[in-house]
């Protein structure tokens, strides 16, 4: 059986092998077409990373000022290590402009400014100002270069791989991109920090007064929850978003909402002013596809468990034992996903793979004989192990007479067997020849012990 547990240890390694997560996002079951006015989206089930659309979400493309989300990021995390505080103080240096060409998306910040890292992340998140950016961008990492480092070494660690920057703002450089799919990645990255969450939803910050300048008043640019620039895209679902807009990069838009537990996150790039039937103003792209594809997946989509782990799902020919002849398996566990409210599930295929379609006893209940595969049009929907549901207890004796009748099947025994049995025969050969050889005549004998005569 030696063989049998052998081929048992490749078939296990080919399915581990078989089972690495892809880097590339899955595919989805009945897309619905809808019409999106943009180049790249995706919709991702941010509890579960499940994407529930994709168009075009690992293609490269320009993310603007969404790269901002990623120098957020980094400043919760400095700010989670200890490294920073919300009220830790910043003055703006030098570099506060650094690679920023325009203007109209800065704060204008002094030299020598002071502010906190907590008022520096309002004028980050909600009015996108740049020098903001390259200040908080300093206080993490000394420089602009090496927190630029930081921001492709944390996008490697998300698991973006179509991801590279070159600034902490977003302006364009044909070096400087991203995907949709790995813009969600981040901001699902940010979601986890409740400080980025409390600022993201205000509509309006008033910065204090400081030594060098008045009080200023910083407005959303995400029309999803503010309307201060847009109206008519108030969507109160809406837990967090950030906006980008360049010629390159068009209009884009990053957004996350909530109902209930689900937490859904969309990313709209390389929109801008559309017209809609039966309006009479342009509307804009970025916010009114970034509200339709959140919709659609609140009200297309629902979690599913696809199986359980209490039902058979095929035999196992058992040997070496008098209690039984055969042992039921099944799946252990179960697989959940958000599917289509629309998808039948009874249409998802079931693929058991056994190990083996005959073990030796003992069986224990829960051990592993196989996998159970879930496929729908070809798109694995999760692996489970498959496992004998009782135990087979070994017969002793029959062990015993397989492992006697094992023995004597076994070439080497049979070629030691045979030479035995060959030297034997030789042996045996030689003394009833021997024995022939040395056995006196009878009669000289006799003839021998009868002489009484005198020898003359």
């Amino acid at each position: 059986m030696k063989k049998y547990r052998f081929l048992s240890l490749i078939l296990l390694f080919t399915l581990a092998l078989s089972l690495v997560p892809s880097s590339a996002a899955p595919a989805v079951p009945n897309q619905e077409d809808l019409d999106l006015f943009c180049t790249h989206a995706v919709l991702l089930d941010a509890n579960h990373g499940e994407i529930l659309y994709d168009m075009k979400a690992n293609e490269r493309a320009y993310p603007a000022s969404i790269t901002k989300l990623m120098t957020v990021l980094l400043v919760l995390e400095a700010i989670e290590y200890g490294q920073l505080s919300l009220s830790t103080p910043v003055a703006a240096g030098e570099t506060r402009m650094q690679d920023v060409t325009y203007s109209y998306v800065n704060a204008e910040l002094k030299l020598g400014e002071v502010l906190t890292v907590e008022e520096l992340l309002y004028l980050v998140i909600l009015p996108s100002y740049a020098d903001a950016c390259n200040v908080l961008a300093v206080a993490v990492d000394g420089t602009i270069e090496d927190f630029v480092d930081h921001m492709n070494r944390k996008a490697s660690e998300l698991g973006c791989q179509n991801t590279h920057f070159t600034n902490p703002v977003g302006m364009h450089n044909e070096n400087h991109y991203s995907t949709a799919y790995d813009l969600a990645l981040i901001l699902k990255a940010c979601l986890e920090y409740d400080t980025y969450l409390e600022i993201a939803k205000v509509p309006k910050y008033t910065l204090h007064a400081t030594d060098l300048s008045g009080p200023r008043e910083m407005y959303n640019t995400n029309a999803l929850v503010s309307t201060w620039r847009y109206s008519g895209y108030i969507y109160d679902k809406c837990i967090a978003g950030k906006t980008g807009n360049t010629d390159e990069a068009g209009r884009c838009l990053a957004a996350a909402a909530e109902d209930g537990d689900e937490v859904l996150i969309s990313v709209i790039l390389g929109s801008g002013p559309m017209e809609v039937p039966g309006d009479t103003e342009l509307r804009q792209g970025q916010f009114r596809e970034s509200k339709r594809l959140l919709e659609y997946g609140f009200n297309n989509f629902h979690r599913v468990t696809i199986t359980k782990d209490s039902e058979p799902v095929g035999k196992v020919a058992v040997t070496m034992s008098r209690q039984a002849d055969e042992v039921n398996v099944k799946a252990q566990g179960s697989i959940t996903r958000t599917l289509p409210k629309s998808m039948d599930v009874d249409d998802i295929e079931t693929r058991v793979t056994l190990f083996e379609d005959t073990v030796e006893a003992p069986v224990e209940a829960g051990q592993v004989m196989g996998t159970m595969t879930l496929y729908y049009e070809d798109e694995v929907y999760g692996t489970l192990d498959v496992v004998a549901i009782t135990s087979v207890e070994r017969s002793e004796l029959l062990y015993k007479k397989q492992q006697f009748i094992e023995f004597f099947q076994n070439e080497g025994v049979r070629i030691i067997l045979a030479v035995v049995m060959f030297l034997a025969a030789i042996v045996i050969l030689k003394l009833t020849v021997f024995r022939r050889k040395k056995r006196p005549k009878a009669g000289a004998a006799a003839r021998r012990g009868n002489y009484k005569g005198t020898r003359m």
